[in-house]
């Protein structure tokens, strides 16, 4: 089980790392997704072993057909004939339920496998995103899984297909002529060597292939997403090398791998059909001396087609089984990867409403990618219920730290965190944060209707309470000027909104959830006056009754808070009211002067 998942490649070395647990065995970790489908399976396994013995009785029906050619009879002629149409229609037949019943069972499989990985990934805690890149994760629940399909669908079902004919062919060629089939087998060697040989290399830049197409979806994914800044910056060209440069590299591996598989099928088809060739040789020599029937040479030359044909599917196939290895061992990795922030075993239930005590009990902690440096150092801190405490203080401080804690995004290395005097570690996640509202300073807006991104607060909710969340955050008016009111589409990101529009669709989101937490994150910095007033209005009304802590640089919403907290380099330096710091002439003061403005960036 992997501690973590590794980023996207940037350099090649990432993929020699990888390799040496890169292994065809690896597909047996796909068998828990199959085992639900166990009869599909041998559904179509009994399709595949009927096609492929109607395949192998093809070639005795020539050879009686070629054998009698002569007799007089022709009834016996027409009837071989038709045995062979009807062999003909049967092999069809299993072939279509072969591919029907594989192919679903594919596609089944890896719907489940991506419903799996995606509701691993959408649990993680945000030190998960630190390691590896969305792109990346993306890329391998779409890449990665289309290639299991492949398998799964199609590349499983013609393996084992050439397998049970290299095995019926081999045996039914020795029963035809054991000399001749002594002399096939002398080939076989020379074929395997450099199967094993090339493929080992394939296994190699298939998966550096893979890792780099990953990387190129990552560039594309981070660019896209910030395509307003990419433009304004007017960095296209920079951005667009960038990415020609990973995509070039992806094709590079993908030329390597195809020249590499092309290779191997050259040498292995060329060896198996100069070896039936020679062999033929020999056997049209036994039939001018009456050794065996032109029929069983016919048989024999069929069945050694046969065999070759199957040998050199299977190493094309092979090929992409090393690339499906390669992808299954990829998804293993995010599904086996631990998780810094995990719920226990059996955690406490809270019973009863929940009041909004909070509590820091000597909190340490340090960002998993800035372990030198402390984020929080040694915080002591109760808020009671109801209560609304401002925090402020300078860039790095740790004040959006504070509001990340309390969400257990992350577990602190020492100290604890409590909630209504229950220590949220031993909470379950999912069931603390109902009781918890955000608003955070970079709204979220998601690419649905307005009035489905202010109801992702509380789905349950009903029009009338949507729309009185959004005039209570003063969103209602714009909202109706959109082409479709409440329900116009909102784009991705939001696009269609100015950043005060986004913002008051986040405030509304959290008046909605009516939690007795309220967490604020600059959650009016990009609001214009008259908005403010009317969204501070709302806010005022809305954490009377509720424990909110405020993240903050404007004073005017400062001023409003029963304590206001600094903080600066993770430790907590004052504590009190806005007239009681101001009156001690330290860090606060000099902030008020300066209006909060200065130097106030969110961390």
């Amino acid at each position: 089980m992997a501690d973590q998942v590794k980023p996207g490649p940037a350099a090649p070395g990432a993929v020699e790392e990888r390799e040496k647990s890169k292994q065809i065995g690896a597909l047996g970790a796909l068998w828990p997704y199959l085992r639900p489908y166990r009869m599909l399976m041998t559904a179509a396994l009994l399709a595949l072993c009927v096609t492929a013995m109607i395949s192998l009785t093809l070639p005795l029906a020539v050879r009686r057909v070629v054998d009698n050619f002569r007799v007089e009879d022709g009834a016996i002629l027409d009837q071989y004939f038709l045995a062979a149409l009807g062999i003909a229609g049967l092999m069809a037949i299993g072939t279509a339920m072969r591919y029907l019943l594989v192919t679903r069972l594919g596609e089944r499989v890896v719907a489940d496998i991506r419903k799996a990985v995606f509701d691993r990934v959408i649990g993680m805690s945000p030190s998960f995103y630190e390691q590896i890149m969305t792109g990346e994760v993306l890329s391998r629940i779409t890449t990665d899984t289309t290639l299991i399909l492949s398998v799964i669908g199609s590349s499983v079902s013609i393996a084992l297909r050439n397998i049970l004919i290299f095995i019926g062919g081999l045996a039914l060629m020795m029963l035809t002529s054991a000399k001749l089939t002594a002399l096939v087998l002398l080939i076989v060697p020379a074929v395997v060597i450099p199967i094993l040989v090339l493929g080992r290399r394939l296994r190699v830049i298939s998966r550096e292939n893979q890792d780099w197409i990953a990387a190129s979806s990552g560039s594309a994914s981070e660019a896209l997403t910030a395509v307003q800044t990419v433009q304004a910056f007017t960095h296209e060209t920079i951005s667009r090398r960038q990415f020609s440069d990973v995509t070039e590299r992806s094709f590079d591996a993908a030329k390597r791998r195809i020249y590499t598989r092309a290779l191997m099928t050259v040498i292995v088809i060329f060896l198996v059909f100069a070896g039936v060739v020679g062999v033929l040789w020999i056997g049209a020599n036994d039939v001018r001396e009456g050794v065996m029937t032109s029929g069983a040479l016919i048989q024999f030359v069929i069945y050694a087609v046969m065999v070759a044909g199957g040998v050199a599917a299977l190493s094309e196939i092979w090929g992409e089984l090393q690339r499906a290895a390669g992808a299954t061992e990829r998804l293993i990795e995010l599904l086996h990867t631990v998780d810094t922030v995990q719920d226990v075993g059996v955690p406490h239930l809270i019973t009863g409403p929940v009041q909004g005590r909070i509590a820091f009990e000597a909190v340490n902690f340090t960002y998993p990618s800035r372990p030198d440096t402390a984020a929080l150092d040694d915080v002591s801190l109760v808020i009671e219920p109801g209560e609304t405490v401002a925090f402020v203080g300078p860039s790095g401080a740790g004040k959006t730290t504070i509001i990340q804690m309390i969400l257990r995004f992350y577990d602190p290395q020492s100290g604890r965190i409590t909630l209504d005097g229950h220590d949220i570690t031993s909470l379950e996640r999912s069931a603390f944060r109902e009781h918890i509202a955000l608003v955070p300073q970079d709204p979220v807006i998601f690419a649905t209707s307005a009035r489905d991104n202010i109801s992702f607060g509380r789905p349950d909710a009903t029009d009338a309470e949507i729309e009185a969340a959004a005039i209570a955050a003063a969103a209602h008016e714009f909202i109706q000027n959109l082409p479709s009111g409440y329900d116009s589409p909102l784009g991705e990101r939001g696009v269609m909104l100015s950043g005060g529009q986004k913002q008051r669709i986040a405030i509304a989101r959290a008046i909605l959830r009516n939690a007795p937490v309220l967490l604020l994150d600059e959650a009016t910095s990009a609001l214009d006056a008259e908005s403010e007033r009317a969204v501070q209005a709302a806010v005022d009304a809305l954490s009377a009754d509720r424990t909110t802590l405020i993240v903050a640089h404007r004073l005017a919403t400062v001023k409003k808070a029963d304590r206001i907290v600094v903080l600066d380099q993770g430790r907590i330096i004052a504590s009190g009211t806005h007239d009681d710091l101001v009156a001690k002439d330290g860090l606060y003061a000099r902030l008020a002067r300066l209006q909060f403005t200065d130097g106030m960036a969110a961390e």
